[in-house]
């Protein structure tokens, strides 16, 4: 167990990241917002993914159209488009930005539903905790519509899955 110093920058720090401070903490160690004034906005754009598992009779559900609250698909793209746009509100060391497009995929497959969004911008900073939140929110209406038939729907692995722009330029995840 490490009992350092919480003030000790270096104690909060990956052994691998030593000369890369944490941006998100203040030089006492507390938590503070990233100041981009000074950034220069450019086009920026982020890509994440994530499954609603279910069972073959949910699916069929989702298939035939007759689950009893809606259109499952339709309700999941407006709460992830949703969710994009109001990130900041849940995520408190996020930034406000212009959420200028967002596009949300909901796919049925064998094993539930697959979703996926991008999102975009032209601003000072990314947009990857908004394409994560978009695919989380719209996971949780899946399962919100869905529950009533089967408790036992799950979500799993929300990941970015590529981002563009910025500093970093484009980053991409390695197939699995």
């Amino acid at each position: 167990m490490n009992h350092s110093d919480p003030r000790d920058r270096s104690s909060l720090q990956p052994e691998d990241s030593a000369s890369q401070p944490f941006t998100h903490l203040d030089e006492d160690g507390r938590a503070r917002m990233v100041d981009v004034t000074e950034k220069t906005p450019t086009v920026r754009s982020a890509t994440a993914r994530g499954v609603v598992t279910c069972t073959p009779e949910i699916v069929s559900a989702l298939r035939d159209g007759t689950v009893p609250k809606g259109d499952v698909l339709a309700v999941a793209r407006i709460a992830g488009i949703q969710a994009a746009k109001r990130t900041p509100e849940l995520l408190p060391l996020a930034h406000v930005i212009g959420v200028h497009g967002a596009v949300l995929d909901a796919e049925i497959t064998e094993g539930g539903v697959e979703l996926r969004a991008t999102v975009r911008t032209a601003d000072r900073t990314g947009v990857e905790m908004e394409a994560l939140t978009a695919v989380s929110v719209a996971a949780l209406a899946v399962v919100d519509m869905v529950k009533g038939l089967d408790k036992s729907v799950a979500i799993d692995r929300i990941e970015l899955v590529e981002k563009t722009g910025g500093k970093s330029g484009r980053w991409r995840r390695a197939e699995s």
